[in-house]
């Protein structure tokens, strides 16, 4: 497993060694958190950027297949990373420096060296949304409108690689995620809106694999949308994954927000 941040890869390996598998974690400095170091078998370090350590650690651990869990932030790739010979070269023969395009380079020098990567959600297939209103609050028409305008935002969008969420007011896209993360997009929307509500969809892109940048969303998403006056969140089914399912709905249903999987 390629650790990110987030609570994505602990549920992942706590996933893994109940059903009694052994996962070598390897983590990024910048992003993982300490907290996966006693849930792996083995556990390596590296930083964001060592490419060609990653290939050596999956080669001495005899590691044919590797999961990428948690989230780098995008900002990272420019301003903290330091990469290695590999990803030098990898990086200025990229016409686009964009997730797809930067982690479709790292998939393909990884299986030139005989690892293939594994779809992210393997191990925790029960925590895909499943469709319908997860909450006790429907939609209402206003916020179905919205939604439904959002969803076509978040499909042009996502030819392009450009973020996963779109925040909707009144039929009117507000703002589009961008390198800032979700959270951020919502707060930097709240601001220009005077008080108007907000919608969040959140889509999943058009490829058709999971390998990768899988939207997730959890109890912190809830929180943050509750302060910026964020009343309803769109979500794919089968392809968004719903940390601490429980503790989100609870804190949804408090909010009186509104939670839609198609």
């Amino acid at each position: 497993m390629i650790a990110g941040n987030g609570r994505f890869p602990v549920l992942a390996l706590e996933a893994a060694r109940k059903a009694g598998m052994e996962v070598v974690a390897i983590a990024i400095k910048e992003e993982a958190s300490p907290e996966i170091e006693p849930l792996a078998a083995r556990c390596h370090w590296i930083s964001l950027g060592a490419l060609s350590k990653l290939i050596e650690i999956c080669k001495k651990e005899g590691i044919r297949q590797v999961m990428m869990c948690g989230q780098v932030k995008h900002a990272k790739i420019f301003s903290s990373i330091v990469p290695d010979w590999r990803l030098v070269k990898l990086l200025a023969s990229l016409d686009a420096k964009n997730t797809e395009a930067l982690i479709g380079g790292v998939a393909k020098i990884l299986a030139d060296e005989g690892i293939t990567l594994a779809d992210s959600t393997l191990l925790l297939k029960d925590l895909l949304a499943p469709e319908g209103v997860l909450t006790r609050r429907k939609p209402s028409s206003d916020e179905e409108r919205d939604i439904a305008y959002g969803r076509r935002i978040a499909a042009a969008l996502s030819e392009h690689d450009v973020g996963q969420s779109v925040a909707i007011a009144e039929r009117a896209c507000v703002a589009v995620e961008a390198m800032e993360g979700t959270d951020a997009m919502l707060r930097r929307a709240a601001s220009l809106v005077d008080g108007k509500a907000l919608r969040l969809v959140k889509g999943s892109r058009r490829r058709q694999h999971l390998l990768f940048d899988v939207p997730v969303v959890g109890p912190q998403t809830i929180d943050v949308m509750r302060e910026t006056g964020t009343t309803a969140l769109a979500i794919d089914a089968g392809r968004t994954l719903l940390l601490d399912r429980d503790e989100l709905l609870s804190r949804a249903n408090a909010a009186g927000i509104t939670v839609i999987v198609e």
